[in-house]
């Protein structure tokens, strides 16, 4: 048998684990809800991140291309991003999976020698969690760049009321409103 075959027949068990190790990065009241709740409309952020870790796991498994399987990380990633994770914390989701894999099946992994297989599935996962730092990356700039950027308007309209604006039109042009860079 085949780490393959090991792993559809254990699908189940690996997803519910691995949405379990995930949702018990929240605090213990947020967690609660995302388990509870499987209204996707009422939870969108459990259900995405639901149904991008069942559609991430097929890509891993089948050796499906590294693009299909982005588009599944950068929706959880930018939840994790927008969120209180440091970057390690926000893309070791993709971790657990290795630790849940050997964990349920540690036995016939032994019995079958199949730790090639097993190695070549580890670094599919490592590759898909380097894509998943870049992925937090860009969105924590994208947020520092909305911040900044209000920031801006935010002093453009305080000057503006404060009928400073004119002595510092001259001066300084970053702080027309609406510029952005």
């Amino acid at each position: 048998m085949s780490l393959k075959n090991l792993l559809e027949e254990n699908k189940g068990k690996i997803i519910a684990k691995w949405f379990d190790a995930i949702i018990e990065t929240y605090p213990s009241d947020t967690a609660n809800f995302l388990k509870s709740q499987e209204n996707r409309f009422a939870n969108p952020v459990g259900a995405t991140i639901s149904q991008g870790i069942n559609n991430l796991f097929d890509i891993i498994m089948n050796g499906s291309d590294n693009e299909e399987a982005y588009a599944f990380l950068d929706n959880i990633v930018r939840i994790r991003a927008i969120q209180d994770f440091t970057p390690s914390q926000a893309v070791s989701f993709m971790f657990f999976l290795k630790r849940i894999i050997r964990e349920e099946l540690r036995k016939a992994i032994q019995e079958k020698h199949i730790y090639e297989e097993l190695f070549a599935f580890e670094a599919k996962i490592d590759v898909l969690a380097s894509s998943a730092f870049d992925i937090y990356m860009k969105c924590r700039e994208k947020l520092y760049e909305i911040k900044a950027s209000e920031l801006r308007r935010m002093t453009f309209r305080l000057l503006q009321r404060a009928n400073l604006l004119s002595e510092v039109k001259g001066q300084d042009s970053d702080f027309k409103e609406g510029n952005d860079g």
